[in-house]
């Protein structure tokens, strides 16, 4: 009806009585959500400015399993906030980098760590909410990508994310590098699985992982740097040398630990850069996410000034 300009209800007539921007969030069955005429409808309305948020994929109150599903309530308000974000960081590239990376054994095993990849994904959300066309590049996690982003690149060992965020960046304004990359790997990946043997230890030689910072701040240009540090001890003087050392312009660190972290819907960081800090107390993921990125556009417009 909205594609035909029909104008017989309430709703429709507001809809093209209005000059304020419109979006749709469609909620059907699967197989009329595939239909030609549905797909035609909604190219017309793209065509005319209007933005489609959704569907999402999943089980339907027919019973039918696909795509058609309305967005859920918090994703249709992420998707609006980034629409509408405070434009701290508009027109600019931002690459954030999230989860954990899982390094092979063998056919079975892994190396890993326990990374949810939740913070980094409040971080990319909350840079999309403020304008920026984000990319993130996850590590192996279960979670949706957030509302607003660009584009998002799964990936699975420290190497993949290395060579996934070193070509995002080379467009890049803002590289905030939220992931949890692990330090070292197997030296060599076996083509079976490992048998155990009673009685016997097993020894993994390692090989240190590619340290993705440092080999992005050694370019003669490269984006604003953030770097995160999870510590469990003296967390200032780890995370100013990790600041100094690698070249970064601004650091978040934490104390893991104390319900704080890793696997919690909570945490608190402090903020290094050369010469300052900040703390931003305790909250949720999201909300300590939105005050991250508030500082780091404050941040990057100081350097870039």
């Amino acid at each position: 009806r909205l594609a035909h300009g029909h104008a017989d209800d309430l709703l429709s007539t507001l809809c093209l009585a209005s000059a304020a921007p419109l979006y749709l969030a469609p909620a059907m069955n699967q197989q009329m959500w595939a239909h030609a005429a549905v797909q035609a409808n909604l190219a017309t309305l793209r065509a005319r400015g209007v933005q489609v948020l959704g569907p999402a994929a999943g089980e339907q109150a027919c019973g039918d399993v696909g795509s058609g599903r309305m967005l859920e309530p918090h994703e249709l308000r992420d998707a609006l906030l980034a629409s509408f974000g405070d434009g701290a960081l508009a027109g600019l590239n931002v690459v954030v980098s999230a989860g954990p990376t899982f390094e092979d054994i063998d056919p079975v095993r892994f190396i890993g760590n326990r990374s949810s990849g939740k913070m980094g994904f409040a971080v990319a959300a909350a840079a999309a909410q403020a304008g920026a066309r984000v990319t993130l590049v996850a590590g192996p996690v279960s979670l949706a990508a957030p509302a607003g982003i660009a584009r998002r690149i799964d990936v699975r060992s420290a190497a993949q994310m290395q060579a996934a965020v070193l070509d995002a960046c080379a467009q890049a304004d803002i590289y905030i590098a939220a992931a949890a990359v692990g330090d070292y790997r197997p030296a060599e990946v076996a083509e079976r699985k490992l048998k155990k043997q009673a009685g016997a230890d097993m020894v993994l030689k390692l090989a240190e992982n590619p340290d993705i910072l440092a080999s992005l701040s050694a370019q003669p240009t490269h984006p604003f740097l953030v770097g995160f540090a999870a510590e469990t001890h003296e967390v200032a003087n780890y995370a100013r040398g990790k600041l100094q050392r690698k070249g970064l312009d601004m650091i978040a660190a934490n104390r893991v630990g104390e319900g704080m972290g890793f696997e919690t819907a909570d945490n608190a960081l402090t903020l290094y850069w050369a010469d300052g800090e900040v703390e931003l107390p305790r909250t949720d993921k999201a909300a300590l996410a939105r005050q991250l990125i508030a500082h780091v556009a404050e941040r990057y417009k100081t350097a870039r000034a």
